[in-house]
């Protein structure tokens, strides 16, 4: 398969108001496309929106304002993509919502927002976004799952069944779509330095005071600036990489799961301890819910 060609295709671009969203809305307008951006957020999107046009006014930028935990209005967000962009060359699943909390610390209602958002709501723009994808030669589709798409620790049971689903999806629509001439690319972030830590949803029945203090000690780890994430996530697009790795914390835990599939957990607590530092509890346990991954900003939904 060809390398990809960003120029004068369109890209369809989700939780496109901010971070890892915000900085491809940009390093894709350098690269010659034209966007269209969805999010919850009107206002960060027509800032971002506004921003990309003044920098790059040759290039066409549409926004859509979509809350993707409503299924029904994101189907009618998509068929107003397509009526309006019959070819799109580039689909980015970038948007998702963390939610922090053990099983049993979490409501069902919690549990299945967060698997809306980050599983069916990307299945759904797919899907009705297929034909467009098709009908551009060379297109390509990237789906960002996570760190938690890689190993499932403690506190984050709705979120890593999420992004493993997302994770399985992606790697069957890579077989089913090559005779298309169409990549697919998973992606699986690690330490990215977004608002993630800080707005965080937590769980109904998590104590505030103990997801504080993990929360606290996995923001020493969050040290890779968005557009250099972006920029990874477009080279891997433009060399049809299957799937990106993005950041040491993304790609130390990956290879201790595959060495290591039944002790890679202890493992990985140690290294969090270690690069953290003591902070005022340890590493996220059983007892204290890992803290959400980092390259999303969490608690919003795009």
């Amino acid at each position: 398969m060809r390398n990809f060609d960003f120029t004068a295709g369109t890209a369809v671009v989700t939780g496109a108001a901010s971070g890892i969203g915000e900085a491809l809305a940009h390093g894709l307008a350098r690269r010659g496309s034209d966007l269209v951006l969805l999010d919850r957020d009107g206002d960060r999107l027509d800032a971002v929106a506004a921003a990309v046009r003044a920098t790059r006014p040759g290039r066409r930028v549409d926004t859509h304002l979509v809350d993707l935990a409503d299924l029904c209005t994101t189907a009618r967000v998509a068929e107003e993509v397509m009526a309006r962009h019959p070819r799109i060359r580039l689909l980015v699943n970038n948007a998702g919502v963390a939610l922090g909390g053990r099983f049993d610390q979490v409501t069902m209602d919690e549990f299945h927002w967060v698997v809306d958002i980050n599983f069916r709501a990307p299945v759904q723009l797919t899907h009705a976004l297929l034909p467009a994808l098709r009908a551009e030669p060379g297109a390509h589709l990237v789906n960002v799952s996570s760190l938690f798409g890689l190993i499932a620790p403690a506190g984050q049971a709705a979120y890593a069944a999420s992004k493993f689903a997302l994770r399985g999806f992606t790697e069957a629509l890579r077989h089913e779509l090559a005779d298309d001439g169409i990549g697919v690319t998973s992606v699986h972030p690690g330490g990215i330095a977004t608002r993630i830590a800080r707005n965080a949803r937590v769980g109904s029945g998590v104590p505030r005071e103990e997801f504080d203090a993990a929360r606290r000690q996995f923001e020493r780890l969050l040290s890779i600036p968005p557009g250099r994430a972006a920029e990874v996530i477009l080279r891997g697009v433009e060399r049809r990489r299957g799937r990106v790795l993005i950041g040491w914390s993304a790609k130390l835990p990956d290879l201790l799961a595959r060495v290591a599939p039944g002790s890679h957990g202890r493992l990985v607590a140690a290294g969090v301890r270690f690069a953290g530092g003591p902070g005022p509890r340890s590493a996220p346990t059983a007892r204290v819910p890992a803290p959400v991954p980092a390259e999303l900003p969490a608690g919003e939904v795009a």
